[in-house]
C-alpha cells in the first residue's frame, strides 16, 4: 500500500515537472521527503531488546 502511494506521488511529480504544473516549492518538498524516506530505508529502524 505504501509503495503504491509512493509510486503515484512520484508519477504525479514527474508529470508536474514535465507540464509545469505546481510551484517549485512543491518539487523541493517532494525531494526532501524522498531523501528522508531513502535515509530511513537505508539505515533502518534500530530494534531495542
Amino acid at each position: 500500500m505504501l509503495w503504491t502511494i509512493i509510486g503515484i506521488l512520484i508519477v504525479l511529480w514527474v508529470l508536474g515537472l514535465l507540464f509545469k504544473i505546481g510551484g517549485g516549492i512543491i518539487h523541493i518538498l517532494l525531494v526532501i521527503a524522498l531523501v528522508v524516506f531513502l535515509w530511513n530505508l537505508i539505515t533502518g529502524r534500530k530494534k531495542g531488546v
